[in-house]
């Protein structure tokens, strides 16, 4: 098949989201089918840029900047995305091709104008990969109210559903929302899980054995540190254990949260705390075999419900997970029924803090969640598996 993938993010940009592009697209290489990424740039001269990235084709379209730029700025780059990258690929030598599948990605949920003219001159299917359901999550988590702007981002919402024929959610919990959608004839629902590509041990620039925190067990933090993911309770912990000198938190990221986090771990004088600036993506691995607890952490407001794209690299690398996370989320089922660590939904710190304990001094039992671990992320979690899965579900044309 001949497919066009549509995002806002892929390399070099270091994003959960990228990373995952880029294994889905290298997969659906590796299947024979012929792949063409379509991402936005602030960073080229010309309306369009070809390159090729291990054998993928990479169509880089002129846009205005909507990561690490203020509010305003990253919303109005929003609402001309699609147009802009629109008007580059039609100057671009790919405007004639015709295409046998439309992918795009959620977030954001500006690209239905994009996904809609790309499936309009191919007759082709289109399938949304829908990871966030925005402005939901927003408005759960205080940072928007029900008013003019939330009906506006309802209406690019509902837009963005209706160019979709398929749309795969990242867990069942996603498929009562979406449920009136799929009513309409010609839609299919369903639950595509997240994915992860296998990464070697290639070592990382973070070395904690030459740090403050030597010779302790490693609670680690990696990813995005921002509102929706209500770090605070962490710092909680730490500071209950900071006697534990066998004890270390470590957390390795960007985010819009980050530098208010580091002057209250320094205000409170946390000496078992660690941060750093997120490492390349290719040092992963060699940053959580110095490790042994994942931490996944979301704000309890959130009502929509997704898998973190951390919690899957935590998997992959054998390491048994705490996650604090909301009530309903399926995340907490699957930690509790695969054995690969302890979860929480409540407000007791106490609480949160015995399962610590217990993933830090049971040995024998974390051992077993690693390998508990690792059988989780080959079986459920691959991006040979999504593939297959999305290739099935557009090979019946609309």
């Amino acid at each position: 098949m001949r497919i066009a993938l549509v995002a806002d993010a892929y390399p070099p940009l270091r994003s959960s989201g990228a990373v995952q592009l880029r294994d889905l697209s290298q997969e659906f290489v590796r299947q024979g089918h012929e792949v063409t990424v379509m991402v936005p740039s602030q960073d080229i001269d010309s309306p369009f840029a070809i390159e090729m990235l291990a054998g993928v084709q990479v169509l880089r379209l002129a846009a205005l900047r909507t990561k690490d730029t203020g509010h305003v700025r990253r919303t109005l780059g929003e609402m001309l995305l699609s147009f802009l990258m629109l008007r580059g690929y039609r100057k671009s030598p790919l405007r004639d091709v015709k295409w046998d599948a439309v992918i795009w990605y959620s977030p954001t949920i500006f690209l239905g104008p994009l996904a809609a003219a790309l499936k309009r001159a191919s007759a082709c299917p289109g399938y949304l990969i829908l990871r966030d359901i925005f402005p939901e999550w927003a408005v759960d988590m205080g940072l928007l109210r029900k008013g003019q702007v939330y009906r506006f981002f309802k209406l690019v919402e509902r837009y963005q559903y209706s160019v979709a024929n398929v749309i795969g959610v990242q867990s069942p919990s996603g498929l009562p929302y979406m449920q009136a959608w799929s009513q309409q004839p010609g839609r299919r629902l369903e639950v595509l899980q997240n994915w992860l590509a296998p990464a070697a041990n290639v070592g990382c620039s973070v070395s904690i054995a030459e740090s403050s925190l030597a010779g302790r067990k490693i609670f680690v933090y990696a990813g995005n540190m921002g509102l929706a993911q209500g770090m605070d309770v962490v710092l909680d912990l730490a500071q209950r254990l900071v006697e534990r000198q066998d004890i270390g938190f470590l957390f390795v990221g960007r985010g819009s949260d980050v530098p208010r986090l580091r002057a209250l771990a320094a205000e409170r004088g946390l000496s078992n705390v660690l941060f750093y600036d997120e490492v390349e993506p290719k040092e992963v691995p060699g940053l959580l075999a110095q490790c042994h607890v994942g931490l996944v952490v979301l704000d309890p407001r959130h009502k929509t419900h997704n898998v973190p794209g951390k919690f899957l690299t935590y998997m992959q690398a054998g390491m048994p997970v705490l996650a604090r996370i909301n009530a309903g989320n399926d995340l907490a089922d699957l930690i509790r029924r695969e054995h690969v660590g302890a979860a929480y939904v409540g407000d007791s710190l106490a609480e949160l803090q015995a399962l610590a304990l217990g993933l830090c001094d049971d040995e024998a039992g974390r051992e077993a969640m690693c390998a508990s671990a690792r059988g989780l992320a080959e079986s459920l979690y691959s991006a040979r598996a999504a593939v297959a899965q999305i290739v099935s579900a557009v090979s019946v044309r609309p």
